[in-house]
Parts: structure tokens; sequence; C-alpha cells
């Protein structure tokens, strides 16, 4: 049988649960801040620095931009000028084709081509006798010389005016 608590205690137990406290709390060793050469190692750059190459991003930004646009602007000029030169072409050619055609008017519209092939193509001959008609004269004095009528229309005497062909 066993008693509870009969058991013999350990004296030392005690201490030594002391000491392992204290020594869990307690650091094992000391942190001075310090300025020795691990110190500045560990600290970083500067801000002065970090200042400078930020101001050097600018620039170089800035400068890569105004690049970018004067690329921009000369690609820009470059392709006008070349739909002008273009452009300038195709005014030549339509003032060249434009001088052509009318010379080539000129000479299908003479009077004396279209003469020539009225009476060679068609047989075609101009009259000698014309009619005058005087639009400024007054109707009222005018007294027909015939007595008009449908039949006197369709005869094929009358004789067409002639038009000066110059």
């Amino acid at each position: 049988m066993r008693y509870q608590g009969s058991e013999a205690y350990k004296l030392d137990g005690a201490e030594r649960r002391r000491e392992r406290r204290q020594a869990q709390s307690a650091p094992s060793f000391e942190v001075v801040s310090g300025g020795g050469l691990d110190a500045r190692a560990r600290a970083g750059v500067s801000p002065q620095f970090v200042a400078r190459v930020r101001a050097v991003v600018i620039v170089a930004a800035a400068l890569i931009v105004l690049g970018m646009a004067r690329v921009a602007l000369s690609s820009a000029t470059v392709s006008l000028l070349s739909a002008n030169s273009e452009l300038s072409a195709r005014v030549e050619e339509t003032e060249t084709l434009n001088e052509q055609l009318r010379i080539q008017r000129s000479a299908l519209s003479s009077n004396s081509r279209i003469s020539r092939i009225a009476t060679q193509n068609y047989g075609m001959v101009l009259t000698s006798d014309f009619v005058a008609i005087d639009l400024d004269a007054d109707p009222a004095d005018a007294q027909p010389a015939e007595p008009t009528d449908g039949d006197a229309a369709q005869t094929t005497d009358v004789t067409a005016p002639q038009t000066d062909l110059s």
C-alpha cells in the first residue's frame, strides 16, 4: 500500500527551480548600441543619398519624356511632308491632264473639223439662203405674207436659218 504524501522531498529541487525561473526571465546577453563598423554597415544608405538618387531618376525621366516628344514631333513632320509631296505631285498631274483635255477639246470643237465631218461623213452642206428675224420690230407692224396653217409648216421648201459657224 501506498500512502499519499509519504514520499521524501528533495530539498535542493526548490532552489534549482528558482534559479531556472531567474535564468529564463533575464536575457543571456546585453545589447549595447554603438557606432562601430557593424552598426554603420547595418544602418543602410543615408537620406541625402536617397534624395540625390531620386533627383537623378526624375531628371532622367524628364529627359526621356522630352526625347520621346521630339521623336513624335519629328515623325509627324516627316509624315506631313510626305503627304504634302504626294499631293503636290497629284496637283501637277491634274494640271497636266487639264491642259491636255483643253487642247483636245479645242481640236475636237473646231468649226472646220465639224464642217468637214458633216460634209464628208453625212453629206450635209451649208445653205446659201437664210432668213433674218428682227426681234426688235413691233409685232403689230409685221403682216404675214402667207396665211399660216398647219400645212405650211410641213413643207420641205422652208429653209432653216443659217448660223454663223466661225
